[in-house]
């Protein structure tokens, strides 16, 4: 693993490149098809073509007992020179079993965009940790399914993030958000999400002035699966990041987020890291969202001392919709005063 490296990027997307579908954790679209196919319809209304590997569609069943073809597949994505991008089609709870069959120096010579979210964090962290920039955003069945009940403004912001070579990008947060999608046995809920509440904004819990780091982090579940093992970042690799975190769908308790804090707390990452982005927890009450607010305050502030790290909660990233896209290894900016989060670099070569 490498630190202070020169990530390497890859090219920006262009209508009519060819996108992987891969499945490398669940074999959601062999049980819900339906919700596949809206967002790979979704995807190709964005101008893009589509190449569907061979996990992409097989059986929930095989792709468990067999961890290998699932990273032959994302070998083979990135070995193909016509591939400009690849996207996983959901999570799941299994990406790291396939990281020993990972070629990762495959993938340094052919850079190409790699996104998903959730479980798929383990394969964003492994090519991140190896120099690669890699993408924290939608799945083709969590996110690109339902995107035409997003406001206007969220594609653009795919446009603005995957198609764009923007040096300095601006996020901004969305007026409403969901928590998930109704059951997806019927055919005819399959692009659609749950009740649409009105967003409270950012939560800017501590920080003063302006600082900047490189974008790192995932699902904070899934990276537990990570430590301890020889795929977690080397103590040096967090200097400097802005480190993001969010919860899934299996709404992880307060104290929960609490041990798992102090884990990376006794790692002497708070001391390392420039800001700490959460992301908004799922089904949490607002009474919960205020508890975890002062969770996260009690374990970085009170119990390891950072009092002058920038922390911002409740942002729009992980497991509620829309979520926007956030690329690891790339700088990005917060400015507590104007309370602003921006990208102060391009993603793209």
């Amino acid at each position: 693993m490498n630190n202070n490296m020169n990530f390497i990027k890859p090219n920006k997307l262009s209508p009519g490149d060819t996108v992987a579908i891969v499945s490398p954790s669940w074999g959601g679209p062999s049980k819900f098809p339906w919700v596949y196919e809206k967002g790979i319809q979704n995807l190709e209304n964005l101008g893009l073509k589509i190449k569907e590997y061979p996990t992409a569609r097989a059986s929930a069943e095989f792709l468990y007992a067999n961890p290998k073809a699932r990273a032959e597949d994302l070998n083979n994505a990135f070995a193909d020179k016509k591939i400009k991008a690849i996207i996983a089609t959901i999570g799941g709870d299994d990406s790291i079993r396939i990281l020993p069959f990972l070629d990762g120096s495959i993938a340094q010579k052919n850079p190409k965009i790699l996104m998903g979210y959730s479980d798929t964090c383990i394969l964003t962290t492994f090519y991140n940790c190896l120099g690669l920039v890699t993408f924290n955003g939608p799945a083709v069945m969590a996110g690109f399914a339902q995107m035409n009940n997003f406001p206007d403004q969220y594609r653009q912001h795919i446009k603005d993030l995957l198609f764009i070579k923007n040096p300095n990008y601006l996020y901004k947060p969305f007026p409403f958000y969901a928590e998930g999608y109704p059951k997806w046995d019927k055919k005819e809920d399959a692009d659609k999400i749950k009740e649409k509440k009105p967003a409270d904004g950012w939560h800017w819990l501590q920080g003063r002035g302006v600082n900047q780091g490189e974008l790192f982090g995932g699902c904070i579940e899934a990276m537990e699966f990570m430590k301890g093992t020889r795929f977690w970042p080397k103590e040096e690799f967090w200097d400097r990041k802005v480190f993001f975190l969010e919860t899934s769908e299996e709404k992880p308790s307060c104290t929960q987020i609490k041990y798992i804090l102090r884990n990376y707390g006794a790692q002497g990452i708070f001391d390392k890291i420039n800001a700490l982005l959460f992301g908004r927890a799922r089904d949490y009450s607002d009474e919960e969202k205020m508890l975890l607010d002062k969770t996260i305050l009690k374990i970085v502030k009170d119990e390891f001392g950072n009092e002058n790290l920038t922390i911002v909660s409740n942002m729009n990233f992980g497991h509620t919709d829309p979520q926007i896209i956030l690329p690891l290894g790339v700088r990005a900016e917060l400015n507590c005063e104007k309370k602003d989060f921006r990208l102060v670099e391009s993603p793209f070569q």
